[in-house]
């Protein structure tokens, strides 16, 4: 799959999906049950990496584009 985002867009995506990692990282903090801190740290750990994807994306054109 092949994603094209302009400058704006990855700036608000990279935005909306680091306030979730912080979010996700308080309710582990919170959580009081075993299981559910391991599904929100599964989470935590996919989330990483697709915002490690997005950041290293390059740029053609303008556009930003898959490696």
């Amino acid at each position: 799959m092949e994603l094209t985002l302009t400058a704006n867009e990855r700036e608000l995506l990279l935005e909306v999906l680091e306030e979730h990692h912080r979010e996700l990282l308080r309710e582990i903090a919170k959580a009081k049950h075993h299981e559910f801190k391991t599904v929100l740290q599964n989470k935590v750990s996919v989330l990483e990496g697709v915002i490690r994807k997005i950041e290293n994306q390059h740029w053609t054109n303008g556009m930003l584009r898959s490696a």
